[in-house]
């Protein structure tokens, strides 16, 4: 009689299950006892190409293998490891460990987290390489970007004996020649890690200290300390700080000091292409979580303006985006000029380096003052900025400015200052200025206007204690010069500047010496005389074409005085020759008509009187319909204000009633 199947002892029913279950066992059994007792030595050849395949270089394993699985912290012991560099860097080796010890946590690895108890490094050599495209030979991933920083898995004991290290970086041409040591207890001389190394930056000397505290029972959600030392030249940046996830360096928290002698000078420790400028000394509190850099709390000085604010670097994309908000309570104008190559003044007490200093007193040698230096295309064409900047007030300026703003923006290449804004007392300087670096021949151009203006305020031309001259001032310049300098820009510059006194006051006795009525007009200065005569109006226009600014018009009209002007700029070699001649309105004692020069440098000009031509008086009316007239055509270049009330509105008024062809084209 047979049996149900259900009356069956569990395990016959079950027989092949655990016929298979057993199996799976012994087979796993077998594994175990055969790693057990596995000389790994017969698998470095495996194991090397593995790695080498995944890694994208080669990766040898030359000395003993000796593996111990069967631990709650399996370990590693290697000899002689090798690991070539990728084929982009060519020959050699990025790294050759003579002896490396590994020992990780078990449950942790079993959860999919790397955790490191132990890392000892005996006489480790270093060679890492960067090339100009950013690549590094230490990223073992053949998809990490370039600039992706390092990071390793926690690491409770870490320890380097004689270690070495040599890092080249082709784009900053830095080299670095280093000793990696890392003891496993505090005390003594070999505290903690050691970083200490020297090199060269573009062919200058350059040292690197980096100490950090004890590498021995680190944790994970703990910050690792560190103090860092770099010098480069005259550069010093000295950091205290502490990476946030050891050893994830893409989180990172710092304060820092740098200091040096131009901060364009950080570009070859940074990237990133900051500004020229005079000595300067900065703190700030730095932050970084991976590709994002953060100043906060910038304070110091840069010359002998101060300067605060806040600053980011995105590295994220495919160029740098710097992004910053700075201002200053207080900026000494003259500091701006090493932005363009220029020098700060030599005045005693001013702030300037060496050869800052040397640049100027050439500059002031040869009677210029537009910079020669040339710009670094490469620089600018790096990296993507937006930075905003305000000067609460402006002290040492050529004119009176009182406070400043400018918002500046570069975009591969092309840098765009808009909107630039200085104000005066009364009124504004206000406008934009592009640099387009796209070009092989970088283009600069310019368009600021003179607003709402005062003219004693700008020229402050004192006798006797009065103003010789007042009245509204605007104004608009708009060139464009192509160059790699300020100095080669200006000399082929194109365009038009527009200065104009709508209507004003003149001292009567200034106005009698532009027809040079030598009785009258020497009689009133010594008299001290300060009766006042309407200035009608006024108006410079200069044409510029390769660099040389040509006067089309220069009229000067008064009530006892029409004055004519003419001349040129030339920026080329920075020289003026301009020469204003007067047609008295009725008859004098003493008459000579002889012109008024302005003549020689730009920065030191001039003035005197032309006695070796004598100039035929003509005819008033002629001269007011062929020298006005014009005016029509260039006032609409400039925001006159009361335009249609100014009194240059009723000069070409009064030029048209005489039959002088005034046209008046619309406003742009």
């Amino acid at each position: 009689m047979e049996h149900s199947t259900e009356h069956r002892p569990w395990f016959v029913r079950r027989r092949k299950a655990l016929l298979r279950s057993g199996g799976a066992l012994a087979v796993l059994g077998g594994v175990a006892l055969g790693l057990a007792v596995l000389d790994w030595n017969l698998l470095r050849g495996p194991i090397g190409s593995l790695a080498s395949a995944r890694t994208g270089r080669e990766v040898a394993i030359t000395g003993d293998l000796d593996v111990r699985l069967f631990s709650r912290a399996p370990s590693a012991s290697v000899q002689g490891l090798r690991i070539g560099n990728p084929a982009w860097a060519g020959p050699g080796r990025m790294a050759e460990i003579p002896r490396l010890d590994v020992q990780v946590e078990l449950w942790p690895l079993l959860r999919g987290k790397l955790m490191m108890r132990r890392l000892a490094l005996e006489r480790p050599v270093f060679d890492l390489v960067r090339d100009a495209k950013g690549r590094a030979n230490w990223s073992m991933s053949r998809k990490s970007k370039a600039g992706a920083p390092l990071r390793l898995p926690p690491i409770r004991d870490f320890t380097i004996a004689g270690g070495s290290l040599k890092f080249t970086d082709a784009g900053r041409r830095l080299t670095l020649a280093a000793t990696l040591n890392a003891a496993e207890q505090a005390g003594g001389s070999d505290r903690g890690f050691t970083l200490t190394g020297q090199g060269t930056i573009k062919a200058a000397p350059f040292r690197l200290e980096v100490r950090g505290g004890p590498l021995l029972n680190l944790q994970p959600d703990r910050p690792y300390p560190f103090d860092a030392d770099v010098r480069a030249g005259p550069t010093r940046v000295v950091a205290k700080g502490a990476i946030l996830k050891p050893f994830d360096l893409g989180e990172v928290e710092a304060q820092f000091t740098a200091s040096g002698t131009d901060l364009a000078d950080l570009y070859d420790l940074t990237g990133v292409p900051f500004p020229n400028s005079p000595p300067y000394r900065l703190s700030a509190r730095l932050a970084r979580q991976q590709k994002l850099w953060r100043a906060n709390s910038i304070g110091g000085r840069i010359g002998d303006s101060d300067m605060a604010g806040e600053l980011s670097v995105d590295a994220s994309g495919a160029r740098p985006f710097l992004k910053a908000d700075l201002r200053s309570r207080s900026l000494d104008f003259d500091d701006l000029a090493a932005l363009f190559g220029g020098a700060p003044s030599r005045r005693p007490g001013e702030t300037a380096s060496e050869g800052q200093k040397a640049t100027g007193a050439q500059l002031a040698a040869q009677r210029r003052f537009l910079p020669d230096a040339r710009l670094d295309l490469r620089r600018i064409r790096a990296i993507d900025a937006d930075v905003a900047y305000r000067a609460a007030g402006i002290r040492d300026a050529m004119l009176p400015l009182r406070a400043g703003s400018v918002r500046v923006k570069l975009e591969k290449g092309l840098l765009t200052a808009d909107p630039l804004r200085f104000d005066l007392p009364q009124g504004a300087i206000a406008g934009q200025v592009q640099l387009d670096g796209r070009k092989e021949t970088p283009v600069t151009s310019l368009d600021l206007r003179l607003s709402k203006a005062r003219l004693e305020q700008l020229v402050p031309i004192r006798t006797g204690g009065a103003a010789p001259l007042t009245g509204g001032l605007v104004g608009r310049a708009k060139l464009t010069g192509a160059g790699a300098s300020v100095r080669e820009a200006a000399a082929h510059a194109d365009g038009q500047v527009l200065v104009v006194v709508p209507s004003g006051e003149i001292r009567a006795a200034f106005a009698e010496l532009l027809g040079v009525n030598v009785v009258k007009g020497l009689g009133l200065l010594l008299a001290k005389d300060q009766s006042k005569t309407d200035l009608r109006c006024a108006v410079a226009h200069f044409q510029a074409r390769n660099g040389v600014l040509t006067a089309n018009r220069i009229v000067f009209d008064t009530e006892p005085v029409l004055g004519v002007g003419e001349g040129r700029i030339d920026l080329r070699n920075e020289q003026l020759d301009l020469r204003i001649s007067g047609r008295p309105k009725r008859p004098q004692l003493i008459r000579v008509m002889a012109p008024v020069t302005v003549q020689g440098p730009i920065v030191q000009p001039k003035i005197g009187v032309e006695t070796s031509n004598v100039v035929a008086q003509g005819g008033i009316a002629a001269a007011l319909g062929a020298l006005v007239s014009p005016l029509a055509a260039v006032l609409p270049f400039v925001d006159l204000g009361e335009a249609d009330d100014a009194a240059c509105g009723a000069l070409i008024a009064q030029a048209g009633r005489q039959g002088a062809p005034v046209q008046g084209p619309a406003r742009r």
